[in-house]
């Protein structure tokens, strides 16, 4: 299985946005940082937002911010929405032409073996990506003070015993 480049890109998008939480992010921004195209990335940010996992505002002072908190923003969710529309197999497509359609038993197989694959990454939340990851946290931070700031909040928040 091969992940789309939209996927890819959706998930480096959204990581740098939780890196960044208390700043709207500009396409260009997060185009530098995650070395990527800012035409493909509109098309991403488009879809993240219509997907409810970013607000976006217009303006000349518009971009885009996490809709809600990273901790509550499966993994495999996003995959899915990224991944759906295009079918893993021609089996899955509305324009199969398989001379095995209707006999092969393979597709009910392969349907149980790419939802597990979801299922899988369901239960990891983009908050667990990038809380107190200092070395995303170094690629991904707009700003020297939002490094400073998440450093600081992971060092408190390791101290306090569970």
């Amino acid at each position: 299985m091969r992940l789309t480049t939209r996927t890819n890109l959706a998930l480096r998008t959204l990581m740098v946005c939780a890196v960044n939480p208390e700043r709207i992010v500009r396409k260009s921004d997060v185009a530098k940082a995650i070395n990527a195209s800012e035409n493909h990335l509109a098309q991403v940010v488009n879809q993240l937002g219509q997907s409810g996992f970013i607000t976006t505002l217009r303006g000349r002072h518009g971009g885009f911010t996490l809709a809600r908190p990273a901790a509550e923003i499966s993994v495999g969710s996003v995959f899915r929405a990224f991944e759906a529309e295009l079918p893993f197999i021609e089996c899955f497509s509305d324009d199969n032409t398989c001379p095995l359609k209707g006999v092969c038993r393979m597709s009910q197989h392969l349907t149980r073996a790419v939802e597990s694959f979801y299922a899988s990454l369901d239960p990891v939340t983009l908050g667990e990506l990038t809380d107190c990851n200092e070395g995303l946290e170094a690629i991904l931070s707009l700003e020297d003070c939002t490094r400073r700031v998440n450093t600081a909040r992971c060092a408190q928040a390791q101290a306090v015993p569970a």
